[in-house]
C-alpha cells in the first residue's frame, strides 16, 4: 500500500487525481427578530403552532410563557385571532375554570394570608386570559369571530352570576367580562320568561346600582346601554330601573368627565323611547334633572368662548358745560355820539364797522339792516339827513369786499346779505341781577352777591307798610314783616361760586345734532342727546361644543318635544300655511287625539311644561356655534 505523505505541499502537489474547484463562501445567517408579533416560529398559522400548543398543555410554564406573549400581542391592533387557529379555545380554558369551580377556592381568610401557589398561579391565568380576550375584541374581526364562538355566552353569563361583585378579588374579572359581554350586547334578546341563570339584566343592573367601583358602574352602564339600545329589548325596561337611578344620581359630578358621559348614554338611551320619555315626565326630580343638564351646557361653554367687543358709537357732538352767554351788539351811548355828527357815507361805513362783522356763512336780511340803520340815527335826521335804503345796502361791499346782497328765490322770494353777522358780546352775569318788582327791575347786573343783596336792601327801605310780600320774580312769599323779607331775600341769591362737580361728570354736555342751540330757554324739552359710548360686549362660541353637552341637548330636546307633543299644531292662516302646502291639518283628529291621551300623558306634559318654564332663564344663557343645534334652544326659550 502506497502511502502518500503530505509535508506541508499543497494537495495538488501530492496528490496526483486531486481536482481543485472553486470556492464559494456560505450565505450570511439573518439575524434573529425577536421583538413580540414578528417571531415565526411560535405565530404560525397552523392548528399546531406552538402558542395554541402551549395554552393546551397543561404546563404552568408554558401557559405562562404563551399567555404573556399574547398580553403584548394584543396591543397590536393588527392581532387576529384567525392567524392562530386554535387559540380562542385554549384562551377559554382558564376562564370558564374560574367562574364556574375556580371562584369559590378563594375565601375571606385569602385577604389576610395569600392562597396556596397552586391557586393563585391558576387565577393568574383566568385573568390574563380575559385580559387577551378583551384586548382583542376590541377589533372588528376578532369581535365577530368572538360573538358566535359557543364559549363566549356562557362565559359571560357565568362569571354575571356567580362572581360576587362586592369582593375585592372578583372585580378585575368582571370587569373584563363586562367589557367582552359588548361583542354579543347589541344582538342579545332579553325574554321576560328567560331563567334567571340566563338573563345578564339582574346582574348588570345590580352593579350599576349598588356597586362602589367607579370603574364597575361606568362598565355595567355601558354595557346596558348597549344591551338596552336593541329595541327589541326596550319593552322590557321599566320606568323606574336601578340603573336610572344611578346614572342620575351620577349626573351632577361634572367633574368627572367619563363618569358623567357614560350617564347621559345611558339617559339618552332611556328617554330614545317615547313610552318610557312620558313616564320620566312623572317623575319628581324631572324638574332638577333639566337644571343639571342646562347647568352642564352653561359650564362647558365658557371654556369654548370669546369676548367680542364692538363699538357701535356715533358721531358726538359736545359743547362746554360753562358757555358764555353772548348777545347782539347795541351802540352804547358813547359811540352814538361819535358816529352822528359824522357826514355821509362815512357815518354809514363806521356805524357797519361797530356793528357788524365779516362771516363766511353769515346772513342778514336786507330789510333788518336798513331797520338798524334808520332807528339809530332818524332821530337826528333833522339835522344829520339819512342814506337811503339802496345806498346803505350798496355801502356793504364797501366795508366788507366779501359781502354780498341778493335775491333767494324760492316759494317767497328772500332779499339778504350774504357774508356778514351781528357782532356779539359776552353777557354779563345773570345770576346777580336783580329780579325785584317781578323782574321790572332796570338796574344792571351785579358783579356778586353781596352787592346785590345791598340793592335789595334799597328796596326793603323804600317799603312804607309794615309787612310786606316778595316781590322777587313770580315768587309767592304772603306779606311778611320787614326784618323776615330781609331774610327771605337771601333764599333768592346764587353762590358766588359755581357748585362743584363729581369727578366723573364731563366738562362738556352732549349735544342731540351737530346743530342744536345750546344754551337753550327749556333745557328740559330739549332731545335726549345719543350716548358718548355705546360698546357692545358679549361672548361667542368659537368651536363646537364638546360630546357630553351634545348628548346633553339631546336629552332635552327628546323631553321638550314630549312636554309639547299634543300641543305641535302648524298655525293655519292661509292655505299655503307659511309656506309650507304639504302641511295638511284636521282639527277633528287632533282633537281626538288629544281626547286619546291618557290623565297620566296629559300629567307628565303639564309638568313637563311647567319644568321647562322654571330653566328658561337658564336656557338664554347657552350659545352653541351650529345654528342648527341653536335653534333647537332657541325654539325651547321662545315657547
Amino acid at each position: 500500500m502506497t502511502t502518500f505523505i503530505n509535508r506541508g505541499l499543497p494537495v495538488a502537489a501530492t496528490n496526483p487525481y486531486y481536482r481543485q474547484a472553486s470556492y464559494v463562501p456560505p450565505p450570511p445567517r439573518p439575524v434573529a427578530d425577536v421583538r413580540d408579533d414578528y417571531e415565526r416560529w411560535y405565530t404560525e398559522t397552523v392548528p399546531n403552532n406552538r402558542m395554541s400548543l402551549s395554552l393546551r398543555s397543561g404546563i404552568h410554564s408554558e401557559i405562562g410563557w404563551a399567555l404573556d406573549r399574547l398580553c403584548r400581542l394584543t396591543h397590536n391592533e393588527q392581532f387576529l385571532f384567525k392567524s392562530l387557529p386554535g387559540l380562542i379555545d385554549g384562551l377559554f380554558d382558564w376562564p370558564e375554570w374560574y367562574v364556574t369551580e375556580g371562584y369559590k377556592e378563594f375565601s375571606d381568610q385569602h385577604i389576610l394570608f395569600s392562597p396556596p401557589p397552586n391557586h393563585r398561579r391558576q387565577r393568574r391565568f383566568a385573568l390574563e386570559s380575559l385580559f387577551v380576550l378583551r384586548n382583542a375584541a376590541l377589533h372588528e374581526q376578532n369581535a365577530q369571530e368572538l360573538a358566535v364562538h359557543s364559549h363566549t355566552l356562557p362565559l359571560i353569563l357565568n362569571g354575571l352570576h356567580n362572581l360576587d361583585f362586592s369582593r375585592d378579588e372578583n372585580q378585575e374579572a368582571l370587569l373584563h367580562i363586562i367589557d367582552l359581554f359588548h361583542v354579543v350586547a347589541s344582538k342579545f334578546l332579553v325574554s321576560p320568561s328567560s331563567a334567571n341563570h340566563i338573563n345578564p339584566l339582574p346582574p348588570l343592573l345590580s352593579i350599576a346600582s349598588q356597586s362602589s367601583n367607579r370603574t364597575m358602574i361606568m362598565a355595567s352602564l355601558t354595557a346596558l346601554t348597549a344591551l338596552l339600545s336593541n329595541s327589541a329589548n326596550a319593552f322590557h325596561i321599566p320606568s323606574a330601573m336601578p340603573a336610572l337611578e344611578a346614572s342620575l344620581r351620577y349626573l351632577p359630578l361634572f367633574i368627572d368627565k367619563p363618569l358623567v358621559d357614560t350617564s347621559l348614554n345611558y339617559l339618552y338611551m332611556h328617554v330614545s323611547h317615547p313610552p318610557l320619555a312620558r313616564a320620566f315626565l312623572l317623575r319628581p326630580e324631572m324638574p332638577g334633572v333639566l337644571k343639571i343638564l342646562v347647568s352642564l351646557l352653561l359650564s362647558e361653554q365658557h371654556n369654548l368662548e370669546e369676548k367680542v367687543t364692538v363699538d357701535v358709537t356715533g358721531t358726538i357732538h359736545t359743547v362746554p358745560s360753562i358757555a358764555q352767554a353772548t348777545r347782539d351788539h347795541e351802540l352804547t351811548k358813547e359811540e352814538l355820539d361819535g358816529l352822528v355828527e359824522k357826514s355821509e357815507p362815512q357815518r354809514c361805513y363806521d356805524w357797519m364797522k361797530t356793528m357788524f362783522i365779516a362771516k363766511t356763512d353769515g346772513e342778514l336780511t336786507q330789510v333788518d339792516f336798513w331797520n338798524l340803520y334808520k332807528d339809530a340815527f332818524s332821530p337826528f335826521q333833522d339835522k344829520y339827513p339819512l342814506l337811503v335804503a339802496s345806498d346803505v345796502i350798496k355801502n356793504v361791499n364797501a366795508v366788507f369786499p366779501q359781502a354780498q346782497a341778493m335775491v333767494l328765490q324760492g316759494t317767497v322770494s328772500r332779499f339778504v346779505v350774504r357774508g356778514v353777522d351781528r357782532r356779539k358780546d359776552s353777557a354779563p352775569n345773570e345770576r346777580f341781577k336783580c329780579q325785584w318788582d317781578r323782574s321790572q327791575c332796570a338796574t344792571p347786573a351785579f358783579s356778586s352777591p353781596s352787592e346785590l343783596f345791598d340793592h335789595l336792601l334799597e328796596h326793603i327801605v323804600a317799603i312804607e307798610t309794615p309787612e310786606f310780600p316778595c316781590l322777587w320774580s313770580s315768587c309767592s312769599q304772603t306779606p311778611v314783616a320787614k326784618h323776615e323779607l330781609r331774610l327771605h331775600l337771601l333764599t333768592h341769591l346764587s353762590s358766588p361760586e359755581p357748585r362743584q362737580k363729581h369727578p366723573s361728570q364731563s366738562d362738556t354736555i352732549t349735544l342731540p345734532a351737530a346743530g342744536s342751540p345750546y344754551p337753550t330757554n327749556s333745557p328740559t324739552s330739549r332731545q335726549p342727546p345719543p350716548p358718548r359710548s355705546t360698546v357692545l360686549t358679549y361672548e361667542r362660541p368659537t368651536v363646537d361644543p364638546p360630546s357630553t353637552s351634545l348628548t346633553a341637548l339631546l336629552i332635552i330636546r327628546i323631553l321638550f318635544r314630549t312636554s309639547f307633543a299634543s300641543t305641535e299644531v302648524a298655525p293655519r292662516v292661509d292655505d299655503d300655511h307659511f309656506g309650507f302646502p304639504g302641511v295638511v291639518e284636521d282639527t277633528g283628529d287632533i282633537e281626538a287625539d288629544t281626547g286619546a291621551l291618557s290623565a297620566s300623558d296629559r300629567e307628565g306634559e303639564r309638568r313637563g311644561r311647567k319644568g321647562f318654564v322654571g330653566v328658561r332663564r337658564l336656557l338664554e344663557g347657552v350659545r352653541i356655534r351650529d345654528e342648527v343645534l341653536m335653534s333647537w334652544v332657541t325654539e325651547m326659550v321662545d315657547v
